[in-house]
């Protein structure tokens, strides 16, 4: 891979994983346009940049907590965070072959329809019927977060959107728009953390890593300074505004996609 696809892909990744619009099926539109074959491995290993990028933007929202595991006990917040993380986390470490191999995870057509699918629910989804509502993330009871986990085991079908799947369902189970964001963000850094801890383990992608070490570099900056922007804009939009106009640009783009695959 050269640098320019490298940082075009790091662009995509960063700006595409928080903002609810898909970052792999994005990521699989660009690779088709630059003409390149599907490398997960790459994909996997630039979703460092992103994880860096939570992690400095709520920095300061991870010492609170931890402060208050330390200091007040109190564990609730933490505990939703790992009932959330575990199906997602377990479906993707089980699947992963699955997900490198089958041509449906590589598949326009999927990426079209669930663009579209999700675009509907995000729409509709300040008239669709919603539990009671909580305050913030911490007073979610167990069973609403794993609700909010299984959504996001969705995310692993191309086109569905980590970050809209667990930002749906964090509305839909009594959330506001901004802090169902927060909660989703703060339940990707376990995730994201172990796609990083399981490729650092295999001897094979770390090779993979140093092989390509000029684009792993520059893909990660670039994902990373993207990220940073994306999740900043993120977090100050749904403080005032719910997903509608992120629902109709992914419809816009399945159809776009849609009509383009047909005249071909």
């Amino acid at each position: 891979m050269n640098i320019l696809d490298a940082l075009i892909l790091g662009l995509v990744q960063g700006l595409t994983e928080f903002v609810p619009i898909s970052s792999s099926g994005h990521l699989i539109l660009a690779q088709k346009l630059l003409g390149l074959q599907p490398d997960h491995l790459f994909l996997e290993w630039i979703n460092l940049g992103t994880v860096l990028a939570l992690i400095i933007y709520f920095w300061p929202r991870i010492m609170e907590i931890a402060r208050e595991i330390l200091r007040e006990k109190r564990w609730t917040l933490l505990r939703n965070i790992i009932i959330t993380a575990i199906p997602a986390g377990v479906a993707g470490f089980t699947l992963a072959n699955v997900i490198e191999t089958n041509s449906f995870f590589n598949s326009i057509w999927v990426v079209v329809f669930t663009l579209a699918a999700v675009g509907v629910v995000m729409v509709l989804l300040p008239k669709l019927p919603k539990a009671s509502p909580v305050f913030n993330a911490e007073d979610l009871s167990a069973k609403r977060a794993l609700g909010i986990g299984l959504a996001q085991t969705l995310a692993l079908i191309p086109g569905t959107s980590r970050s809209g799947s667990t930002i749906v369902a964090g509305r839909l189970l009594g959330l506001k728009a901004a802090a169902a964001a927060e909660y989703s963000f703060l339940v990707s850094i376990p995730i994201m953390l172990g796609v990083t801890a399981k490729l650092l383990a295999k001897s094979s992608d770390r090779a993979y890593f140093v092989h390509n070490l000029t684009p792993m570099i520059v893909g990660n900056v670039a994902a990373l300074i993207s990220g940073l922007l994306a999740v900043g804009f993120l977090m100050r939009y749904l403080s005032r505004h719910d997903l509608t106009v992120f629902g109709w640009y992914r419809i816009a783009v399945a159809v776009l996609l849609a009509v383009v695959l047909m005249i071909q």
